[in-house]
């Protein structure tokens, strides 16, 4: 009886602190992780910071915080330096080359993904090739046959080859995505008498959200900050883009010294792009985690 009381108390004392093998293991990683945080988060930090100062304040103590916060750059930038009107025409451009793209882009991939036919797996290696195709080998052709469609300097030419230029990474995405996706709810409504379109858009498109939402950001991010495309297809100045708009001002505005108004036009710059991550970054990541499984 001594001896059971005594290793029963030997098995309720608490075990000795080891520390976990793991841990060690991983903190190089979690540290590189805070160094590549820093050194991205502090170059955006400053220019947001920046944007409240003053000129002398910038050139003479860029790392200090603003004495008073000076909001009449960000009014400045907008109205007179023409970032309002850049941000208006971004915002036409990329939303409907991102509707254009999506409902193109879904629409292909479904089709590849769920209907097997002659030359299905060309189509969908040909889309993933153009993936891998320099953008800088079609400038000059892209120019041409853009002008003579009469599309040169407007909203739907630089659109349309917007929508192009996204879509083979919107059909490789949501390729993997309706793969995933259960037939037996297709089937059912088949069953129920609902038509092809009609399993596309109100059965297959809704279930497949998670996957939306995520290629979806990607593209509005990679075509929010697309430069090389509209500078070569979109030369009026009145139709330019914020990214043709913020290198237009950096030039003027460096001319005139007004780096306050150069920092809150990048400031407004970078908004849509962080408020977008921002929102749903937990979409973007419930999309790639369900893409990938099945």
């Amino acid at each position: 009886m001594t001896v059971t009381r005594e290793r029963a108390a030997v098995s309720t004392r608490p075990a000795p602190d080891v520390p976990d093998r793991r841990s060690y293991a991983t903190f190089p990683v979690h540290l590189a992780m805070l160094a590549w945080a820093v050194v991205t988060a502090l170059p955006l930090l400053w220019a947001v910071i920046s944007s409240f100062k003053t000129d002398n304040e910038i050139l003479n103590d860029p790392w200090s915080l603003p004495a008073s916060p000076q909001f009449d750059n960000w009014s400045r930038a907008w109205t007179q330096a023409s970032i309002g009107r850049y941000f208006l025409n971004s915002v036409i451009v990329v939303g409907c080359a991102l509707l254009l793209t999506m409902l193109l882009g879904s629409l292909v991939a479904y089709a590849l993904a769920r209907y097997e036919f002659r030359g299905n797996r060309l189509v969908y290696y040909t889309f993933v090739a153009a993936m891998f195709f320099p953008v800088f080998l079609a400038l000059v052709p892209l120019f041409f046959v853009v002008q003579r469609l009469g599309l040169l300097g407007t909203y739907p030419g630089l659109i349309l080859v917007y929508a192009a230029y996204a879509v083979p990474f919107t059909v490789f995405f949501l390729h993997a995505f309706f793969r995933t996706l259960p037939g037996e709810v297709a089937e059912a409504a088949f069953i129920d008498g609902c038509s092809h379109s009609g399993v596309f858009f109100r059965v297959m498109l809704p279930m497949a959200r998670p996957g939306l939402v995520a290629v979806g950001i990607f593209n509005f991010l990679g075509l929010w900050n697309q430069y090389l495309l509209p500078l070569v297809l979109n030369p009026d100045p009145d139709r330019y883009v914020l990214a043709q708009g913020l290198a237009a001002l950096s030039v003027s505005q460096g001319y005139r010294s007004d780096w306050s108004g150069l920092f809150a036009g990048l400031t407004i710059a970078m908004l849509p792009v962080l408020v977008a991550y921002v929102a749903f970054q937990r979409h973007i990541r419930a999309g790639m985690t369900a893409g990938a499984v099945k």
